[in-house]
């Protein structure tokens, strides 16, 4: 399948997860991401979810990063430019609604890429390569290029499946990791 033709299907296919089944899949995922990962004095890249999207839940993991001694990082889209800027989170105060359904920081103190160590990335779908279909701005792609060789690229998926993406393109970054409510995949082997 072409990656518009993913979107389709998995947007139809996440519309249909009633919020007792979100709200246990996501349960399910941040366990085995904190089963997996240490945070403290980590700066971490997380996406927070956009409801209307029935994106996966990632405020417990917000939680434990800042209970752990970690640095949650959230991003601000600039649509002008398909850009992120980086925010050091501070409280809930900090963040509004964008017109996009997108929880953001309003304000904070900034960071650049190049100072992750983790960054959460958002998905429709994924291959058993690690490449990811989004929302198909580019947003993602362009920040994980300026991360450090080091920073470890996570997904978190809705669905324990893999799918075949017919135009993976030269610009896709591939992810190092993928949890899904049935497991943990390591795309690094």
């Amino acid at each position: 399948m072409t990656k518009a033709e993913i979107r389709q299907h998995y947007k139809a296919k996440r519309a249909q997860l009633t919020p007792f089944e979100l709200s246990k899949i996501s349960a399910q995922v941040q366990a085995l991401v904190l089963d997996s990962f240490q945070f403290p004095s980590k700066f971490v890249s997380l996406f927070l979810p956009i409801e209307s999207q029935k994106e996966i839940s990632t405020y417990g993991l917000l939680e434990d990063i800042l209970l752990k001694g970690g640095h949650p990082i959230l991003s601000k889209a600039d649509f002008s430019d398909h850009s992120l800027t980086l925010y050091h989170y501070e409280d809930p105060r900090q963040l509004e609604i964008s017109s996009f359904g997108i929880p953001e920081p309003k304000y904070g103190r900034t960071l650049l890429p190049a100072k992750l160590d983790y960054v959460f990335v958002p998905l429709l779908a994924i291959d058993s390569q690690g490449h990811r279909v989004g929302y198909g701005k580019g947003f993602y792609d362009r920040l994980l290029k300026q991360c450090k060789p080091e920073c470890q690229f996570i997904g978190l998926h809705l669905f324990d499946e893999f799918i075949e993406i017919s135009d993976v393109s030269e610009h896709d970054i591939p992810l190092h990791f993928c949890f899904t409510p049935g497991g943990i995949y390591d795309f690094r082997k």
